[in-house]
């Protein structure tokens, strides 16, 4: 029986150093697990983009893969065809030339932790392309340059600053939170190792205009300019996109572009973390940051920043996509982006006090903006919701915007119709209770991905 001292049971559970003694196995478990009720409810939090449920039956073989590592292809071959396939189908999916359906080595493309580490290996490659052509021209490669807007996502800051490449900011603008066309014209030397463009940005959800940014870098190139690469940043809608807007030209079809990042632990429905960077043809990965090792068995070509990961979430993506198919993609996003654009009826109707800046047309993303003058802000929004177990985060924009905060509404698969109903009622209720009584004590909070 467990001693219900607490004071002993408190210097037990050590904070910050490994317990002079251990606990069985039950009495761990529920310390560990009673810690964990004070997280939040994953099924209500409208912050994140990343997948809170799945199916149980993927849930089991994720259980069951829990002991892989995937680097190790030797040992689990099933897993590493598993994984060349998924890479296959991705790129396929986002019309790669060249691809072999019967063959997962006609991609080339890679699983990753997320698009993290999708967006390092891809901007890793941009670098070594570049840096090859300026050393075969007999031309400087001291000075690289990404050229991307202020509204990316950090994880593009961190790999300019990790890697040595300076970054050139684009600004956006309060009305206009996406990147131009003729930005890009007027931003590209012949410094620039490539220009990012983001399919559903995390601040506002919305798709740039990516078939309008590689028709500028066509023709830069065509008039005698710099011939720079075009990357796809994917990371939410890679997922979305193919499946509700397919006449929307902004993969591979176009040339321009050489490589694209997607989250499968985002749109792709899988737990976190899962991740793919592909690239257009074989000649897009420069086969100097491909490393080769044969410790584990045989030979293995490997091109990642991580070396062991987990095979659980490459079983969980395979298994989405031999569920789900084309079809059931399509009609979980269509029901997603139907209840977004339902969800921002409500509010344009019902709560006419905020600016729908997306309604969730693009990405099944909302973000809300209130008016000066206004007797409460998005933070006390946030604040208040957060007491009726939702979590919706409130931010302001990126440079040059920063005197705008929004409140955003990720919709996410598992969020159900009932939910979004429940929802919409308490930021009805909570709106008309801080229009009534004004503004409340609360810190601003700090975005976060």
């Amino acid at each position: 029986m467990p001693n219900l001292d607490p004071r002993i049971d408190l210097e037990r559970v050590a904070a910050t150093s490994l317990p002079d003694d251990g606990m069985d196995a039950r009495q761990a478990y529920m310390t560990v697990h009673d810690e964990l009720m004070l997280d939040g409810n994953a099924r209500m939090n409208l912050a994140t983009f990343v997948t809170t449920w799945m199916e149980p039956e993927a849930e089991r073989l994720m259980t069951e893969a829990f002991d892989k590592n995937s680097i190790d292809h030797d040992e689990y071959p099933s897993t590493s065809r598993i994984d060349s396939r998924l890479s296959c189908m991705v790129a396929s999916l986002f019309n790669a030339p060249g691809i072999d359906p019967q063959d997962p080595d006609s991609a080339t493309g890679v699983s990753t932790i997320g698009s993290s580490e999708a967006v390092m290996l891809a901007g890793l490659a941009l670098k070594w392309r570049w840096r090859a052509a300026r050393r075969a021209a007999d031309k400087p490669a001291d000075r690289p340059v990404l050229v991307l807007g202020s509204n990316v996502q950090v994880v593009w800051e961190k790999f300019c600053r990790y890697f040595d490449v300076e970054a050139r900011y684009l600004p956006v603008e309060p009305g206009r939170y996406v990147i131009t066309p003729q930005q890009i014209r007027d931003a590209v030397d012949e410094n620039t190792i490539g220009v990012v463009s983001i399919l559903g940005t995390t601040f506002t959800g919305e798709y740039e205009d990516v078939a309008g940014v590689a028709k500028v870098l066509d023709e830069l190139a065509a008039a005698g300019g710099p011939d720079i690469p075009l990357h796809v940043d994917a990371a939410s809608g890679g997922f979305v996109a193919p499946f509700l807007d397919p006449d929307l030209v902004w993969d591979f079809r176009l040339e321009r572009v050489r490589s694209i990042n997607v989250s499968g632990h985002k749109y792709g429905l899988t737990y976190p973390g899962v991740g793919f960077a592909v690239w257009r043809e074989r000649q897009d990965l420069p086969e100097d940051l491909i490393f080769h090792v044969n410790y584990l068995g045989g030979d293995m070509p490997t091109f990642t920043l991580n070396f062991s990961r987990p095979g659980s979430q490459i079983i969980g993506q395979y298994y989405n996509f031999l569920r789900l198919g084309t079809e059931g993609y399509r009609r979980i996003m269509m029901t997603l982006r139907k209840e977004a654009l339902w969800l921002s009826e409500q509010i344009r109707t019902r709560l006419p006090v905020y600016k729908v800046i997306s309604d969730g047309s693009a990405l099944p993303v909302l973000a809300l903006e209130l008016p000066e003058g206004c007797p409460f802000t998005v933070f006390d929004v946030s604040h208040e919701l957060r007491a009726m177990g939702w979590q919706v985060p409130a931010y302001t924009m990126p440079a040059d915007a920063e005197n705008v905060a929004v409140l955003r509404i990720v919709l996410r698969h598992g969020f159900t119709p009932d939910l979004t109903r429940a929802f919409a009622d308490d930021l009805i209720t909570v709106t008309g209770r801080l229009d009534k009584h004004g503004t409340v004590e609360s810190s601003a909070q700090h975005f976060a991905h």
